[in-house]
């Protein structure tokens, strides 16, 4: 990609007039709207491509936004904060942020509870109009780019930033958009808050504790008390598998717990926060389908005149078997000589894959995990400005800012994004 010619120095360090850390979302359109006020701007991403976490955003079709009514609305959902971000989201809110896509040949729709999405249905569209951005602008892309530090050169204040290959730039200004700690396999690592905690900002720590997970199944809180010795735990976020699991699950009147279940909160919370969360629970993580389906068509022969809720109470916990039987819409009365062969294999199937609704944490008033980051108070949000180092820019998820899904994390990242491109 082009970029506009940087100055060079007489040490050999190459200077900007602007240096964006981070190729995500806040990241883009901050370089790209500084680029568009005829800054020359360099752009760096440690990944080898930009946007790697916006194309799974959504699973995949990109939450980009939620069209709130008004702005104080909009501002409400972001959990106490509202006070730090109306002057951003005054000058680039909902409206302005669907405008930019508009305007760049994006046509979006909006479902429920206000959630807006390309109409193209996948986040691939959002990076374009991106990237075409970034282009427009003659920004200089730097892929694979990993920062290991900055330094402020004193007195004039400029930005030094030092990269993992050991070469250096100079820059007059310095937007941090190296997200929070959410995706780690998208490059979300929390790299961001160890230069800014050297330059002496305060982070505030992703304050959830390991607590439970509530889950909107009437039936599984029925089970109370109930354990899964071995099982598989597999987290689902908008269909998309995410991590895996085994251990022990205990069931309760809200919903799971148990070791395994407390270690994955923190991120089952960190989901949360990006769309629709689910739980997939493999109670034979050892055999595979032909194998249960063997075992389960042994115990039917076995015991051909007993009802099949008995038999399968031999295969996993008795309390399980009427509310899994339902599930799978088969009849628990059924003597097992004439089960048929598809409900033994719908049987299996639900042993194998167990689906559960995820609605929260507990433990904590909020029903997901704070977000952890930049104190707001060392943030000017008229400009994302850092009150602690003058030519210094916040923006994005690198922000101690919570919000529900629904679109609010995207928003949030175009707002102070824009504003930061706009201001420095």
């Amino acid at each position: 990609m082009m970029g506009m010619m940087a100055n060079k120095q007489s040490d050999n360090v190459t200077r900007w007039d602007v240096v964006v850390i981070g190729g995500g979302p806040a990241g883009m359109i901050s370089a790209g709207r500084a680029a568009e006020r005829g800054r020359s701007v360099l752009l760096l991403e440690k990944n080898a491509t930009l946007g790697k976490k916006l194309l799974i955003t959504g699973g995949g079709r990109c939450n980009f936004t939620n069209a709130a009514p008004e702005i104080r609305t909009l501002l409400a959902k972001y959990k106490g904060n509202d006070k730090f971000l109306f002057s951003a989201f005054s000058q680039f809110g909902v409206e302005e942020s669907l405008s930019f896509f508009h305007t760049r040949g994006m046509a979006t729709k909006v479902e429920a509870e206000g959630r807006v999405f390309p109409v193209s249905n996948s986040a691939q569209s959002v990076l374009d109009v991106l990237t075409a951005y970034l282009q427009q602008g003659g920004v200089k892309v730097q892929t694979s780019a990993a920062v290991s530090g900055l330094a402020v050169d004193a007195p004039a204040g400029h930005i030094r930033i030092k990269l993992k290959d050991r070469s250096e730039l100079q820059t007059a200004s310095c937007i941090v958009a190296t997200g929070g700690i959410s995706r780690p396999e998208t490059g979300s690592t929390g790299d961001g808050y160890a230069w800014l905690k050297k330059l002496g900002h305060t982070i505030i720590k992703n304050d959830v504790a390991l607590v439970p997970v509530a889950l909107r199944d009437a039936w599984a809180k029925k089970l109370g008390g109930v354990t899964l010795q071995n099982c598989k735990i597999t987290t689902f976020l908008d269909q998309q598998k995410q991590e895996v699991h085994k251990g022990k699950l205990l069931f309760t009147h809200f919903g799971i717990s148990g070791p395994t279940v407390l270690n994955m909160s923190k991120h089952i919370g960190e989901l949360l926060r990006y769309g629709d969360v689910r739980i997939v629970l493999d109670l034979f993580p050892s055999q595979d389908h032909a194998q249960l389906r063997q075992e389960l068509q042994t115990h039917l022969v076995l015991e051909s005149n007993r009802k099949l809720k008995n038999s399968l109470g031999k295969l996993i916990p008795a309390a399980l078997v009427s509310p899994l039987l339902e599930l799978a819409g088969i009849d628990g009365e059924t003597a097992n000589h004439s089960v048929r062969s598809v409900d033994r294999r719908g049987i299996v199937t639900l042993l194998k894959a167990i689906p559960l609704q995820v609605i929260g944490l507990m433990g904590t008033d909020r029903a997901v995990v704070s977000s952890g980051g930049v104190a707001l108070p060392e943030v000017n949000f008229k400009t994302m400005q850092s009150r602690i180092v003058s030519n210094l820019y916040l923006v994005g998820d690198v922000l101690n800012i919570d919000r529900p899904s629904g679109g609010y994390s995207l928003q949030l990242c175009w707002t102070t994004g824009f504003v930061a491109g706009n201001s420095c």
